[in-house]
């Protein structure tokens, strides 16, 4: 059960969802007859969903389905056909064109030494 105090100090966030089960046994049952309890049953799952958190997880999950389903279900707008792909030239290249020479790219200590010897 919840102790009733918080992290940091102060009530617990489901303190008073326990503090409504309480006062709800407390009206509807006594010593010698428990059969009240069943009316207490909706305060009893409002607290154990502060707990839990499992009716807002389902919840959540199933919407995440649905955005998915949807999702999948249209197609993107702005999506490159094949054709579009293949026009740029990456896929029909050959080896030899798509190698790139790194000497020719990237910098080197020896284009900088003949500003040294000046």
């Amino acid at each position: 059960m919840a102790s009733g105090f918080g992290l940091n100090g102060g009530p617990s966030r489901c303190f008073p969802f326990w503090q409504e089960v309480l006062a709800c046994y407390v009206v509807n049952t006594n010593a010698e007859d428990d059969s009240g309890k069943k009316k207490c049953k909706p305060v009893l799952e409002d607290y154990y969903e502060c707990l839990h958190h499992r009716k807002e997880a389902a919840k959540i999950t199933a919407l995440q389905a649905a955005y998915r389903r949807k999702e999948a279900e249209t197609p993107r707008d702005q999506a490159p056909s094949a054709g579009q792909i293949r026009s740029l030239g990456l896929l029909d290249r050959s080896a030899k064109e798509v190698d790139i020479d790194r000497d020719g790219v990237l910098p080197s200590y020896g284009d900088n030494t003949h500003n040294l010897s000046k």
